[in-house]
């Protein structure tokens, strides 16, 4: 087995940290600073793009035909699109996902003025006013505002505060880590995934692991607005592995416990040979894992591709039970994450071709297309029916 020995407390303990850090797209430098500082601490130069996506380069034998792997700091939020005559704020999401998850949820104005607290409310949030119209009201985000837990009363109170269209509000993640194993919290996605390759980042600098390409620790900071890995690619990168969430839920295969591997997303499939890489490295290190296609899903490969990074890209998930919303996890995929990434760094390289960013045809990978054999005799036939 080629897999390392993951420091699991360590693991959660960084997990936790970063959830205590509010990092809505487009207001990440805080997070970045933090994650940055650990790279450090672990014995790696980081370079920051001019935004603040990070990258990390581990040495290897070479320098050509690295290997990158991907997660983002940035999560979910919401922005202030207006000031509302009853002194409360109207909202936009930042990221997609649904103001039935916002409502009731606490939050932090990041004001110029500094923050405020407050809770999205549906705008008829009282059953003793509002009787059964509670029950009624429809979904979406023109249907709830920002209650500020500050003297507002009308729009000319919130302009005293401060308070400006266009501000960022983070909301509480509440994680809550249960003794079984589960981690219940918003912003899994992907926190989880930083702390899983802060993880796998320690077991290789405490082994002192030797790896045959360089391995580049990239975060990028505006994936949850299709953005992502868009920029932070090297030349010498040749496959990058994301690693990201699965969502685990009637009609997909994704499961809380091991690794899921995508085999495809919104965009397309993942490279073959570097999928069924990754499946190797499980099976070969009695990793647990399972398959599944997201239809309604894209991560930080696909917005590297869509740059036009010729590269190689996988995606590697812990699965995650209603994603978007209130997310829940199980310690057993972030670990065998941690393990795979690992396993992957120190892997040979197979395809010598990809040294190079262009060669001609020979040593071309080939994948199989050869008819397979089967057993259709009677006797086979009969035991498959159990007759």
């Amino acid at each position: 087995m080629s897999r390392l020995a993951i420091d699991h407390e360590y693991m959660l303990h960084m997990l936790e940290k970063l959830l205590k850090i509010p990092s809505p797209t487009g207001y990440t430098d805080t997070v970045v600073r933090f994650v940055t500082q650990e790279i450090e601490r672990q014995g790696l130069k980081v370079e920051l793009t001019r935004r603040g996506a990070i990258r990390a380069i581990r040495s290897g034998k070479r320098e050509e035909g690295a290997r990158a792997i991907v997660s983002h700091l940035d999560t979910l939020g919401a922005q202030v699109k207006q000031l509302k005559d009853n002194g409360r704020l109207e909202l936009v999401p930042i990221g997609h996902w649904s103001a039935r998850f916002a409502e009731g949820a606490r939050a932090t104005v990041f004001a110029e003025t500094g923050t405020y607290r407050g809770t999205i409310l549906p705008l008829k949030a009282s059953g003793h006013t509002f009787n059964d119209e509670v029950d009624t009201a429809p979904v979406g985000w023109q249907h709830v505002e920002l209650r500020i837990d500050a003297l507002s009363r009308n729009k000319a109170d919130i302009q005293r505060l401060g308070i400006e269209i266009g501000d960022t509000i983070a909301i509480d993640p509440q994680p809550e880590f249960l003794d079984n194993g589960f981690i219940v919290s918003r912003h899994l996605d992907d926190k989880a995934g930083v702390a899983v390759m802060l993880a796998a980042l320690k077991a290789l600098q405490d082994e002192g692991a030797e790896t045959p390409v360089d391995l580049h620790f990239l975060f990028t900071i505006a994936e949850e607005v299709g953005v992502g890995a868009s920029s932070v690619l090297s030349h010498n990168v040749a496959s990058m592995v994301s690693v990201d969430n699965g969502t685990t839920a009637p009609g997909q295969n994704s499961d809380e416990f091991g690794v899921t591997i995508a085999m495809a997303d919104q965009t397309g499939p993942f490279d073959f040979h570097l999928a069924r890489k990754l499946v190797k490295l499980c099976k070969d290190n009695e990793i647990r894992y399972q398959k599944d296609v997201f239809r309604y899903y894209r991560s930080d490969s696909a917005s590297a591709i869509e740059a036009g990074a010729d590269v190689r890209t996988a995606l590697i998930t812990f699965g995650v039970d209603a994603s978007h919303g209130y997310e829940r996890i199980h310690t057993h995929a972030l670990r065998s994450l941690a393990e795979l990434i690992t396993a992957y760094a120190v892997s040979p390289v197979e395809i010598k071709r990809d040294f190079k960013e262009t060669s001609d045809v020979k040593g071309f990978t080939r994948q199989p297309a050869g008819e397979a054999e089967q057993d259709l005799s009677p006797v086979v036939a009969d035991e498959e029916l159990g007759e």
